[in-house]
């Protein structure tokens, strides 16, 4: 009789490839092919700038494995509870500690609007959780700065909080009434283990199934930021060595609000990951980018980032989805000036 058991298809090698490594070596091969006496410049500078970036690199995925073999991340649950006001502001605070990565939200934020969490809370945890969290905080320090970072965690909480306050004082109106896709949702892209649940176990070590979280996460968002810093290193390097400073100095350069708005418009497109643009951003300042530029550029290319609108998209309809990109465009202009003002 013949074997009629189905056979799954094989993916094909074009999805089994990592795209971030794969655009690394063919942008390394081109400079080989077309300028060769700057080939080893090159990879020497993004060696030197991943060498210098490492011990911030170790020290954020040791605390991400950490938060997520005790269940710490469980805590963030409780911020939603009391007041709609204290969510708000809780939910924003948290949005920036938390350890998710964008398509790790989507269950999360799923699970509490389906508690009846209010949509103004979501929306502050919303717009500050793809802007900062502990590994991008130690990332940002080490490259632009503390200030830098603490003024952009700063301006991520204020965006969160107005966001949530602009949510509720119109949560009666035709853009934020009856928000929630009728879909169920369909696998993502995260392949972490499920949360644990209950109080957190500190001593996370003692078990195996902790253990092995620990691990797990300590090897995928290793080779998670490896892979995005090193591409963006290798970018900045390029960038550095081709792109005339004059040119960036007179499209994002100068005072005033047009290269803060310039910088928040091109934010969204020109962004490819949150770790990736901070080397980026390092290099466009060094180029002759306004600060106020560099914030408003991160702010609204944290928001409107591929993984993080599709975290949002996936739950609510499309008018919400709107207002949280518009959130997103003036808090970044808001940011920008602000920075400008104190840079």
């Amino acid at each position: 009789m013949a074997d009629t058991t189905a056979v799954s298809p094989q993916p094909s090698l074009w999805s089994r490839l990592d795209k971030a490594v794969l655009a690394s070596v063919l942008i390394l091969l081109a400079v080989a092919v077309l300028d060769w006496p700057e080939f080893g410049p090159v990879v020497q500078d993004a060696l030197r700038a991943l060498w210098n970036t490492l011990p911030f690199i170790l020290f954020a995925i040791l605390a991400v494995a950490g938060l997520k073999a005790t269940g710490a991340e469980t805590l963030l649950a409780k911020a939603f509870e009391g007041p709609k006001l204290r969510m708000i502001v809780a939910g924003a605070l948290l949005g920036g500690l938390s350890p998710f990565c964008s398509c790790e939200v989507i269950p999360f934020v799923a699970a509490l609007l389906a508690v009846g969490a209010p949509l103004s809370a979501v929306m502050a945890f919303w717009l500050s959780s793809p802007l900062m969290d502990p590994a991008m905080f130690a990332i940002t320090a080490g490259t632009l700065g503390f200030e830098f970072a603490l003024a952009k965690t700063l301006s991520a909480v204020a965006l969160g909080i107005g966001g949530g306050l602009v949510t509720l004082a119109f949560a009666r109106s035709a853009v934020f009434a009856d928000p929630l896709r009728q879909t169920e949702r369909k696998g993502g892209c995260c392949s972490a283990k499920k949360p644990f649940s209950g109080q957190p176990v500190w001593r996370f070590w003692t078990e195996e199934a902790r253990r092995d979280t620990f691990r797990d996460t300590f090897l995928s968002n290793g080779f998670f930021l490896l892979k995005w810093l090193t591409l963006a290193y290798v970018l900045e390097a390029l960038m550095i060595r081709y792109v005339p400073a004059e040119m960036i100095a007179g499209i994002l350069g100068g005072d005033g609000l047009q290269p803060i708005a310039l910088g928040a418009i091109i934010g969204g497109p020109a962004y490819l990951n949150g770790y990736a643009a901070v080397p980026l951003i390092s290099g466009l300042l060094e180029q002759g980018m306004a600060p106020g530029s560099a914030m408003s550029f991160v702010i609204a290319g944290g928001v409107s980032s591929i993984p993080a609108a599709i975290a949002v998209w996936a739950l609510v309809k499309p008018r919400v989805f709107a207002a949280y990109i518009g959130f997103g465009i003036v808090g970044a202009m808001l940011a920008g000036l602000a920075w400008a003002a104190a840079a």
